[in-house]
């Protein structure tokens, strides 16, 4: 077990996962549907995955007990006042950078983008809860972006399109829970909508 930041808060089962559904988050709405990240061959999951220990999932919950994830219009903005523990530093065993990806509900190849686990100060330390929290928002904000005007993948479901070129899913519907590490240097963004109220995705 690692320190703090990473292991399950309380209400969490022993691998770091919430024990709310797949489906629901509380005071959010669904989460949105996402494949896990593997490596691409048999020997890079062996060397990057299955021969490593991976670390425990970086949770996201606010300081109200009925709202679990930051919005990530909130994390763009600097609004962290309700992250909990945002001054925790993270990534302490992690090298310079780490990968976030996104398989975004079978509609696209699977993205990923790097950002610095380390903050600018002199000399560098580890960088924050809140900032991983707005790396992560602009990194889903460039995903969205790139993603406006892309063909989707054959027999993707278009309800689960992002980008306003298909009037699909933005970044002010979205939400972050966690980031779970998929394999060596490699951290898979779970998002949800940011409440319940949004009719987008499957209805």
């Amino acid at each position: 077990m690692f320190n703090s930041p990473y292991a399950p808060n309380p209400g969490y089962t022993t691998s770091g996962v919430p024990n709310y559904t797949a489906s629901l988050v509380p005071g959010r709405g669904r989460m949105i549907p996402q494949s896990k990240y593997r490596p691409h061959t048999a020997a890079d999951r062996d060397r990057y995955v299955n021969k490593i220990q991976l670390f425990e999932p970086v949770l996201f919950n606010t300081t109200d007990p009925g709202v679990v994830g930051i919005a990530l219009s909130d994390a763009l903005a600097g609004k962290y006042q309700q992250l909990e523990g945002r001054d925790d530093r993270l990534f302490q065993q992690c090298g310079p950078s780490i990968s976030i990806r996104i398989n975004w509900a079978g509609c696209y190849p699977s993205w990923s983008r790097q950002i610095p686990t380390r903050d600018f100060k002199n000399p560098p330390g580890p960088v924050s809860r809140s900032k991983v929290a707005k790396n992560v928002a602009r990194s889903v904000q460039r995903f969205i972006d790139e993603m406006n005007t892309k063909t989707l993948e054959e027999d993707a479901d278009d309800s689960w399109a992002v980008g306003r070129a298909r009037n699909g899913i933005v970044i002010e519907d979205l939400a972050l829970v966690r980031l779970e590490n998929v394999s060596k240097g490699s951290w898979q963004a779970q998002l949800c909508f940011v409440h319940a109220g949004i009719a987008k995705g499957p209805l």
